[in-house]
């Protein structure tokens, strides 16, 4: 499903990913722990799209699609398609109800406004919003918050959902209803999840853990 060998990357003189091979399967949750500066986060974007390794003899592909043939207009696209991205800080637009939250990576891929907000509403009442639709991310709580994050990255049926930290801002009870959450999506929608955490309860739940160390995986 995913695949990456030999992902390196380099910010002026840090290496912080020291050539990363990867595979993960279908439907799997994955966790990708270690300690902080190993390159949890780095890999997470590159494998993402959200940036690129600076190494050129690399290989990464998701769903079978060699993702360096990509121009940037494309591999936007396939990001906007196939790629959900849930972050710790849920990085919801203030001046946007839950409902509009939602919706806008809808928006980007081309529906119409009416079948976008008609998703969004499905969606979000599926995750237990369904009486804050219209309430703005000031009038919701913390979880409440990260489970409108968790919508968006939901509402172009993406492939493969991509978390960085999630539960990092929730307290005890709602990380625990956030991660049971990610197992019930994955065993209705057969997503895949990548999740880099911290979260040890979290990491044991997955399908399998990953340990990153200097900028390697040291264990597969």
């Amino acid at each position: 499903m995913i695949k990456s060998k030999n992902l390196h990357k380099k910010y002026g003189n840090l290496e912080v990913l020291k050539g990363v091979d990867l595979e993960i399967n279908k439907g799997e949750v994955v966790a990708i722990v270690g300690p902080s500066g190993a390159g949890k986060t780095t890999l997470l974007q590159i494998l993402g799209t959200l940036d690129q390794p600076t190494n050129h003899h690399y290989e990464l592909s998701i769903n079978g699609k060699d993702l360096k043939k990509l121009s940037h207009k494309e591999l936007s696209d396939f990001r906007n398609k196939n790629i959900g991205f849930i972050f710790q800080f849920h990085q919801l637009l203030p001046e946007f109800t839950a409902l509009e939250n939602v919706a806008i990576p809808a928006y980007i891929a081309g529906l119409s406004k009416k079948e976008a907000d008609t998703k969004a509403a499905e969606i979000l009442e599926l995750l237990g919003l369904k009486n804050r639709l219209h309430h703005k991310p000031s009038k919701l709580s913390g979880g409440e918050q990260q489970r409108v994050a968790v919508g968006r990255a939901l509402i172009n049926n993406p492939a493969v959902i991509m978390a960085d930290e999630p539960s990092g801002n929730l307290d005890s009870e709602n990380a625990k209803q956030l991660h049971k959450l990610f197992f019930e999506l994955r065993d209705q929608f057969n997503q895949t999840f990548i999740i880099v955490t911290h979260n040890e309860e979290l990491a044991e739940m997955s399908d399998r853990k990953l340990i990153m160390k200097d900028g390697k995986i040291i264990n597969t």
